[in-house]
């Protein structure tokens, strides 16, 4: 049997018509923290709340990079072409290098929202791990109340495949303004290469960018 060698991802840029996948910079910090201090992004995730420059700095500087040396994944920054304005994340993670698998997460900020930007931007990136990484799967795991979430995996042409009982924590805001935590089931989501087929002409004809031109 051929033993796949490669455990990291290259270090890559990944561009569409409307947007620019890239690692983190530097400049990026006041627009990561504003957004992941976002109640959706609280609400969905479990970053630290509240999301202080530090927490974006440690990100930017040490945790995205570490996710793609140490082999883990891959962490892009998605930024509007024409403004370079941060418009969220896509992160690849837990990646099986044996498996050729990944489990996908994605942030989208709250001024960036309805404009098919998480869409584009996963889908550009599950095209890039298939076609140009050779890999068989890629999963997503979703709160089974976040709409929005299940929402971009069923325009990308994922399969829900089951649910994860009372697998999650996610966070519910309270009278007083601040956060409690609740337990939530999460849907499990997966795409193969050949659920592909035809999406990206779909998204096209529904207005959306092409997917196709990485570096």
């Amino acid at each position: 049997m051929e033993l796949r060698m490669t455990t990291t991802f290259p270090d890559v840029s990944i561009s569409t018509e409307r947007l620019v996948l890239r690692p983190f910079e530097e400049a990026d910090i006041p627009a990561h923290t504003e957004m992941m201090n976002d109640e959706q992004v609280t609400a969905w995730t479990s970053v630290p709340h509240p999301y202080t420059a530090a927490h974006a700095g440690e990100w930017v500087r040490r945790i995205a990079p570490a996710e793609r040396s140490e082999g883990r994944g891959i962490v892009l920054a998605v930024t509007e072409f024409l403004t370079q304005r941060l418009v969220g994340t896509v992160h690849l993670q837990n990646t099986n290098w044996r498996t050729l698998a990944a489990e996908v997460a994605y942030v989208t900020a709250p001024w960036a929202r309805g404009e098919g930007y998480a869409t584009e931007s996963v889908l550009a990136v599950a095209q890039w791990l298939f076609r140009d990484q050779r890999f068989e799967r890629l999963e997503l795991r979703t709160a089974a109340d976040n709409t929005a979430s299940q929402q971009v995996a069923q325009k990308i042409g994922c399969i829900s495949e089951g649910v994860l009982r009372n697998a999650w924590i996610a966070r519910t805001q309270t009278e007083d303004g601040g956060w409690a935590d609740i337990r939530t089931d999460l849907i499990v989501w997966s795409l193969l290469p050949e659920d592909l087929e035809g999406v990206a002409d779909q998204m096209a004809e529904a207005g959306y960018a092409s997917f196709t031109d990485w570096n």
